[in-house]
C-alpha cells in the first residue's frame, strides 16, 4: 500500500464498513437505501421514481420496490406532481421526517464520539477532504448532490 490512491481505497472500504458500527441498526432505525432516498428527497423535493432514477442511476425496479417499502414505513407518500406534470411524486412524511432527524442526530453522536481527541482544525480538514472527494466523484459521475 505505497500509492496513496491505495490507502485510500482501503481506508474507504473500512469507513464503509466502520459507519454501521458506530451507530445502533436496531428498531426503528431506517435501512441505508431508505435514508439516503430521504436525504435527496429532503434535499430537493419531491421527485418522481424517473428523477429519482435519474439522481442515483438505479434501475426503476430496485427504485419500484425501495419506494414501496418506505410507503409501508409510512415515510413517504405518493403526491401529485406540485408543478403539474404527470407522474407523482414521493414527498417524505412527518414521520419520515421525524426517522430521519433522528438517525442523523444519532449518526453524528457516534461521529462525535469517534472524533472527540480531534482539534475542531483536524475535523474540519477531514470533513473538506471528504467534501472533496464525494465532489469530485458526482462530477465524474454527471450526478451532483444538492448542497445548501
Amino acid at each position: 500500500m505505497d500509492e496513496p490512491v491505495d490507502r485510500i481505497e482501503f481506508e474507504t472500504m473500512l469507513l464503509g464498513r466502520h459507519m454501521s458500527l458506530i451507530t445502533s441498526r436496531g428498531d426503528g432505525r431506517l435501512d441505508r437505501s431508505a435514508y439516503i432516498l430521504l436525504s435527496r428527497i429532503r434535499a430537493q423535493g419531491p421527485m418522481s421514481i424517473g428523477q429519482l432514477r435519474d439522481a442515483f442511476g438505479l434501475d426503476t425496479s430496485t427504485l419500484n420496490r425501495q419506494s414501496a417499502a418506505m410507503l409501508r414505513a409510512g415515510v413517504v407518500d405518493r403526491i401529485p406532481d406540485p408543478d403539474g406534470g404527470i407522474a407523482r411524486k414521493f414527498a417524505i412524511t412527518d414521520e419520515g421526517e421525524r426517522r430521519l432527524d433522528k438517525d442523523r442526530a444519532e449518526n453524528r453522536e457516534g461521529l462525535r464520539r469517534v472524533l472527540a481527541d480531534w482539534t475542531p482544525e483536524e475535523a474540519a480538514r477531514f470533513a473538506e477532504g471528504l467534501a472533496r472527494l464525494n465532489r469530485d466523484i458526482e462530477r465524474l459521475d454527471g450526478r451532483p448532490w444538492p448542497r445548501d
